[in-house]
């Protein structure tokens, strides 16, 4: 493992701080967190916990970089060109930044490059964009005047204030962007919480950051875990907006924790979502897609098509050549470049997925493929896929977040939608069919955010990804993703 010039000097600091204010600054408190590479086992680095005065700090700095002169005067074509560097910044270091993500969450090298790196850097020049482009409008309105005056009604937008973003560890750098690079183009601040899993792609990140020359403060970042860190940036006052995406259980919480103060707030949350195949489908290509939804990754992805309806006179075929393509895919450390599948990203959250294995096992449901660890250090798991008649097992019902599939069947059109729609999760879905028609009854009925026809789910700057029902409130990206970091001011002028 040869480990990129500018990384290996990164990784030489015997513990990392806190970046606030333009600098690395030591948290308050001694209590440090280890990061241990989930290939091996091996710790490789530190992280201080960030104290509830740690936390205040970094808000406070925030606030005065967001209202400082040098930021909120700056041009939006200045802005523009800011977030279009840091864009270059993050290609001309990609492999250094690749291979931090790798080390701290497992995920290979290469998808770590092209998905969480380079989709960092494309989402940010999707909003540099948006920096020249938020508008207002001017409104006819009916409010009485004078014979000799008139109403002249308009709304602008102005920048939400300071944001705290709380992150997850599977894709660290590319849904930091998701929410960093929108509140940047309108104008906010944001303090940036990431995982305590994958830290120090976000450190590296506000390097990058001051390369591009952007005010200190505009992007602070603090290490931490979520119930002393977290907790502190959502309970803060001065924090005008919450977005955080993570597990529902986690997402009620900082909803509950944010009305004390009421923070706005924006919750992407757990998924399980379903993939629907009818007999009508390109079944190779279906299985190969629905195999590559949740193995993605190691399955840690929250769009993941962990559940999957096959119609009955198909389902034996369909369900063989997704556990083929599973057991085919060769599992490794993340710089192997032959590997297809590299570990999960943690301890905890292995033993997460194995217990839920179990489960599924002691449930009656039939381990067709997979289930175990093939190697004797590191986090790792075979593609896994159960088969059901039911619809109500734990790991049908339960998000795993892992590369753990169900297989169930289904006889019609309405038996497969309400089988579909049987979840407290409603993130995304896919479908299956030549049938445009049926197509089109099922993208309408299927009760998710954002739904693939005949592809697995991935997304796109420009395309709005958020969850119904219990996986989540608002969305990100697109149009909406920047204006979810404006308020609407209304003026009317009598003249």
């Amino acid at each position: 493992m040869n480990l990129e010039p500018r990384l290996t000097e990164f990784l030489e600091v015997d513990c990392h701080q806190m970046f606030i204010n333009g600098q690395y600054q030591k948290a308050s408190s001694d209590t440090t967190i280890s990061l241990v590479n989930p290939s091996n086992e091996k710790k490789f680095a530190k992280i201080r916990v960030a104290t509830v005065e740690d936390v205040d700090k970094a808000v406070k700095s925030s606030k005065k970089a967001f209202k400082s002169a040098q930021w909120s005067k700056m041009y939006p074509a200045d802005r523009e060109r800011l977030m279009l560097k840091l864009a270059d910044l993050i290609e001309e270091n990609a492999e250094a930044l690749a291979q931090l993500v790798t080390l701290e969450n497992g995920k290979l090298v290469r998808e770590a490059k092209s998905s969480d790196v380079l989709g960092a850097a494309k989402t940010f020049r999707y909003y540099a964009g948006w920096c020249t482009k938020l508008e207002g409008e001017t409104i006819d309105i009916s409010i009485k005047q004078k014979p000799d005056k008139q109403n002249f009604a308009f709304t602008k937008r102005e920048a939400i204030g300071v944001v705290g973003a709380i992150v997850p560890w599977n894709f660290p750098l590319s849904i930091a962007a998701w929410k960093v690079a929108p509140a940047i183009a309108a104008g906010c601040a944001v303090v940036l919480k990431p995982s305590e899993v994958t830290p120090l792609s976000a450190l590296f990140l506000a390097e990058l950051f001051m390369e591009a020359g952007y005010p200190p403060g505009i992007l602070n970042v603090l290490t931490g875990n979520g119930k002393k860190t977290g907790a502190a940036l959502v309970a803060h006052p001065e924090i005008s907006k919450i977005t955080f995406t993570g597990s529902t259980q986690a997402g009620k919480a900082i909803g509950i924790a944010a009305m004390q103060n009421l923070t706005g707030v924006s919750l992407e949350m757990g998924g399980k979502s379903p993939g629907i195949i009818f007999a009508d489908a390109d079944l190779r290509s279906a299985a190969k897609g629905i195999a590559a939804g949740i193995f993605r990754n190691a399955g840690q992805v929250c769009v993941a098509g962990s559940r999957v309806y096959i119609q009955r006179n198909i389902f034996d075929r369909v369900l063989t050549d997704i556990c083929h393509a599973g057991d085919s895919m060769h599992i490794s450390d993340g710089f192997d470049p032959q590997a297809d599948i590299g570990p999960l990203a943690s301890k905890a959250h292995y033993k997460k997925v194995c217990n839920f294995i179990e489960k599924g096992t002691e449930g009656g449901s039939i381990l067709c493929t997979g289930g175990s660890n093939p190697k004797d250090k590191g986090f790792f798991m075979q593609p896994t896929v159960f088969s059901d008649e039911t619809n109500d097992k734990m790991i049908i019902s339960e998000e795993i977040f892992g590369p753990v599939l169900v297989g169930i069947p289904f006889d019609d059109v309405e038996d497969g939608l309400a089988k579909a729609n049987e979840s407290d999760y409603g993130l995304a879905g896919t479908i299956w069919t030549r049938d445009i028609n049926k197509a089109m009854h099922c993208m309408n009925e299927l009760d998710a955010g954002f739904i693939g026809v005949n592809t697995v789910v991935r997304s796109d700057p420009n395309l709005p990804l958020g969850g119904f029902k219990k996986s989540g409130i608002g969305s990100e990206l697109g149009k909406g993703g920047v204006y979810n970091y404006t308020k609407i001011k209304a003026v009317n002028i009598v003249y």
